[in-house]
C-alpha cells in the first residue's frame, strides 16, 4: 500500500536519467515544486478541512448496542450543523523537514503540522515506536471523502516501511490487551487504540504519486491499533530497529553505514534497520555485538577508535 522511503534514492536516481532523456528529445519536464511553496497550500486546505468536518464522537461517548467503533467523518451542515469540528479537537505537532529528504534543489528546512485525534488510547502501558511491527486496521482517504485503500480486518505492518505521518500518527496510540476470537474466524481486539490523522504531503509521498494517490496530496487516515511487537528488531541483527536510527530524526531509512560499499558492489541499499551486516565486513552485526542477559546491549569497540565494532569497516 504504501511507499517504502528506503527505495527513495533509487526513485530519485531514475527520475534523474528520466529527465535526461527528456531533454535530449527537448521534452520539457518541471522539477518539483519546493517545499515552502506546497506547505502553506496543504495547511490551507487541511484547515478548511478540520474546520468544517466533524468525527462521530457521539456514538464513542455513549456507544449504542452493535456498535463497531469505527471512525466515520462527515461534514458539518444540515442536520448536523451543529457539530463540534474537527479543528477543536485535533492535537497537532511541528514537524520540520529537510528539502534533502525528498532531494530537491532548494535546499531549505521548512515546518509542516501533523494533526491528530485519540479517539481512544488503547489499553496496553506502553505505545509502539516508528520502528515497531504493528497489527492494526486502517482506512486512508483524501480529504473529499474517498477513500484509497483500507484493510477491515486486522494485518501486521512494519512501520519503517510506510509513509512517515502514517508512522508518527501510531505512534501516538497504545494497542489493545483483550483479544477476542471471533466464530467468523475474525479476531475483535476491544479495548484498542483508535486514532485520526491528517497531514501535508510532506509527511506521505509529497512530489511522487503512489497508485491513486497524486503528488503533493494531504492525507487522512483512521487507525485501529491492536498489538505490536515491542523492540522489533526486522533484520534479526540483535539490535532493535528503533535503535538503528543513528542520527534520532525517526526516519530509519535515511541510516546506513554500509552505503557506498553497498553502491561500489552494485548491491541493493539496505538501511541498517534492514541490514544484518550493517558494516558490510563480512561479519554479521549480530557477531559484533553482545546481547547481556537483561536484554541490554554491549556494543564492543575492539580497536578503541570510538566506532562500535558493528559498524565499525576496517
Amino acid at each position: 500500500m504504501f511507499m517504502n522511503k528506503f527505495f527513495l534514492p533509487a526513485l530519485v536516481t531514475l527520475l534523474v536519467i528520466s529527465c535526461k532523456k527528456n531533454d535530449i528529445v527537448g521534452v520539457e519536464t518541471v522539477p518539483p515544486s519546493p517545499l515552502s511553496e506546497i506547505q502553506p497550500e496543504n495547511e490551507a486546505e487541511i484547515t478548511a478541512f478540520l474546520s468544517t468536518h466533524f468525527y462521530n464522537y457521539e456514538s464513542f461517548e455513549n456507544p449504542p448496542a452493535g456498535f463497531d467503533f469505527k471512525v466515520r467523518v462527515d461534514t458539518i451542515a444540515g442536520d448536523n450543523k451543529d457539530k463540534t469540528p474537527l479543528s477543536q479537537m485535533m492535537q497537532s505537532q511541528t514537524i520540520s523537514i529537510d528539502s534533502d529528504y525528498y532531494g530537491l534543489e532548494t535546499k531549505e528546512v521548512v515546518d509542516h503540522t501533523f494533526y491528530y485525534l485519540i479517539v481512544r488510547e488503547g489499553s496496553a502501558p506502553l505505545s509502539p515506536t516508528v520502528g515497531d511491527s504493528t497489527l492494526l486496521k486502517y482506512q486512508g482517504n483524501f480529504l473529499n471523502g474517498k477513500a484509497f485503500d483500507a484493510s477491515n480486518t486486522f494485518i501486521w505492518q512494519y512501520l519503517p516501511f510506510t509513509i512517515r505521518g502514517y508512522q508518527l500518527g501510531i505512534s501516538k496510540l497504545k494497542a489493545g490487551l483483550n483479544v477476542i476470537n471471533n466464530s467468523d474466524g475474525t479476531t475483535t481486539i476491544s479495548d484498542s487504540g483508535i486514532g485520526l490523522f491528517v497531514f501535508p504531503s510532506a509527511l506521505a509521498y509529497y512530489n511522487s504519486s503512489s497508485g491513486v494517490i497524486p503528488a503533493y496530496e494531504p492525507l487522512m487516515f483512521t487507525v485501529e491499533l491492536g498489538a505490536y511487537i515491542k523492540d522489533t528488531d526486522y533484520d534479526n541483527d540483535g539490535i532493535p530497529s528503533i535503535l538503528e536510527d543513528l542520527n534520532g530524526d525517526g526516519i530509519l531509512g535515511n541510516d546506513n553505514t554500509d552505503a557506498e560499499e553497498e553502491a561500489s558492489a552494485f548491491q541493493q541499499a539496505l538501511a541498517n534497520h534492514a541490514d544484518a551486516d550493517d558494516d558490510n565486513d563480512g561479519i554479521p552485526t549480530r557477531e559484533e555485538i553482545i546481547i547481556n542477559a537483561d536484554g541490554s546491549i554491549t556494543y564492543p569497540d575492539t580497536d578503541g577508535d570510538g566506532i562500535p565494532d558493528y559498524l565499525d569497516k576496517d
